[in-house]
């Protein structure tokens, strides 16, 4: 396997396992954006919700502590102290926890209208 299908695996793998842990979390509405033919600057944004600024920070500590244990950190985290929208950049992947109104307001998922969605099924509604 060349060096960089291996890279697709696991990029793909690891934001499938981020997504897992945010619904660990009960975040609402998961889905994992698909941006290798779109962009050069990420592979995939993983946009969920949390309802309230507890909630927001909450999913956004699982996934970071998780991903830790994952060999994956985060090379930037943006938004940490408000909670309204955190970003957290893991250079092959972006995760975005939104309150509901910030996720509306940004409209993350119509701005990268093209892109497609990555299968998360059986993934994150494991129990």
């Amino acid at each position: 396997m060349s060096k960089s299908a291996k890279k697709i695996i696991q990029t793909r793998t690891a934001v499938r396992r981020a997504a897992l842990f945010a619904s660990e979390k009960k975040a609402i509405d998961i889905k994992v954006l698909d941006l290798r033919k779109l962009t050069d600057f990420t592979d995939y944004f993983l946009v969920c919700s949390g309802v309230v600024d507890v909630h927001v920070k909450t999913i956004h500590e699982h996934i970071h502590d998780m991903m830790m244990t994952q060999g994956w950190r985060a090379k930037h985290v943006e938004g940490a102290s408000g909670s309204k929208w955190i970003l957290a950049d893991y250079i092959h992947f972006v995760v975005h926890v939104f309150q509901p109104d910030a996720r509306g307001y940004y409209a993350v998922e119509k701005l990268w209208g093209d892109a497609p969605l990555v299968n998360i099924k059986g993934v994150t509604d494991q129990k």
